[in-house]
């Protein structure tokens, strides 16, 4: 990840960790007994949840990463070993893991708004990119929130595009971001490298 990440790598990014299209089929399973105008409030008050706990990470981040006393290379190396699981699990789900997150009663917080949408590697993705360049904070602000309306605005249209793409289809094109992510968990845990080595890339 270079340090001149632009708002649209960023925000491109986040939307491949946030993994909205993976999450059509357990958002679907969860939500199945739930009136059209249910379901579509309890996607709006869980993407809600998950921004405000992304928030805090965000404006926060660069406090929790010095309380633990966490480098910025370790961050970034650390995160793109994480990235690089969650890609490999979008390219072959773990089905029993999927099972696991099924509720039989109305989900609050948990597992929609976490860990599905604002989950550990979304997390330390956005203080990375806080740690990174703390200048620009606005930047990762305005990315989080573009990566959060596109994520809502799938997960919202979800029946629709289970209905157009069909199960192979949301299988396939989950697992084309993951191969994109995969590229870019490769390139972070580089940056990483480079930077505690301070290697020429």
């Amino acid at each position: 990840m270079a340090n001149s990440m632009t708002l649209y790598t960023a925000t491109i990014t986040l939307v491949l960790i946030m993994d909205p299209i993976g999450n059509i089929p357990v958002f679907a399973s969860l939500l199945k007994n739930f009136t059209a105008k249910r379901r579509t409030q309890i996607i709006l008050r869980e993407t809600f949840f998950a921004l405000i706990i992304l928030l805090i990470f965000l404006f926060a981040g660069k406090t929790i990463l010095r309380s633990l006393q966490i480098s910025t290379p370790a961050l970034s190396a650390g995160g793109g070993i994480i990235l690089f699981l969650i890609a490999l699990k979008m390219i072959f789900p773990d089905e029993a893991e999927e099972e696991a997150h099924r509720v039989h009663q109305e989900p609050f917080i948990v597992p929609l708004a976490i860990p599905l949408i604002a989950g550990p590697s979304t997390m330390a993705t956005i203080m990375l990119f806080v740690s990174r360049e703390s200048s620009k904070e606005m930047k990762w602000l305005l990315a989080l929130i573009i990566a959060w309306l596109i994520s809502t605005v799938i997960l919202l249209l979800g029946n629709q595009l289970s209905k157009i793409l069909r199960e192979r289809g949301l299988i396939a094109l989950e697992r084309l971001m993951g191969m994109i992510l995969m590229t870019l968990a490769v390139q972070m845990f580089l940056a990483g490298i480079e930077s505690f080595f301070k290697l020429p890339m």
